[in-house]
């Protein structure tokens, strides 16, 4: 083999790390890129007027430290900084539930970059946590907002929510029961 083939061939080869590193960094932005984080919350989708046009979830905070209220504030850019306040004593349910996926993205691209021990990335899955609440606005009119809770703070909220409200959590199954149950992170 000639000089010139090897460093045709060399250019080849790092041509296709490169290829190879790009579409790991886009699969697993892609994948956190649509989570939200794991102390933050997002609109998913209900009733609540000045949302109904939201195509996509919304991005935001929930406070929970006052005790008359809950208030959720966008932080979408959109509709950022509206907010949805939610008096406590108006709740008429309240709903948990995860939603399971596998980290296929992830698994492409670290079999791409690694072979198949990137497979093993398979088993691991993640949860998205959301809260449905129910409840009165000031007219009396029935209302829902589902909400998107990031998994550090799911336990807390829900507890906050149970006792300020005085409505018992109802959990979708029993795996959604689980976080109630599992031992607090240090």
């Amino acid at each position: 083999m000639t000089r010139m083939a090897k460093a045709q061939e060399g250019k080849v080869h790092q041509t296709i790390r490169i290829l190879a590193a790009l579409l790991a960094v886009v699969l697993t932005t892609e994948s956190v890129g649509l989570a939200i984080g794991s102390k933050d919350t997002a609109y998913c989708g209900g009733t609540v007027p000045g949302f109904e046009g939201a195509k996509d979830i919304i991005d935001g905070l929930l406070d929970t430290t006052n005790p008359d209220h809950l208030v959720w504030t966008s932080t979408g850019k959109a509709l950022h900084g509206k907010t949805i306040t939610i008096p406590y004593d108006r709740i008429i349910d309240l709903e948990y539930g995860q939603k399971a996926g596998r980290r296929v993205g992830t698994a492409v691209a670290t079999t791409v970059l690694f072979g198949p021990i990137g497979l093993v990335s398979l088993l691991s899955k993640k949860r998205r946590h959301y809260l449905t609440v129910g409840f009165k606005d000031d007219s009396g009119k029935d209302e829902v907002a589902v909400l998107e809770i990031g998994k550090d703070i799911v336990r807390t909220t829900l507890a906050i929510m149970e006792t300020r409200s005085g409505k018992k959590i109802e959990y979708q199954d029993e795996e959604a029961r689980k976080v109630q149950k599992s031992p607090s992170k240090p």
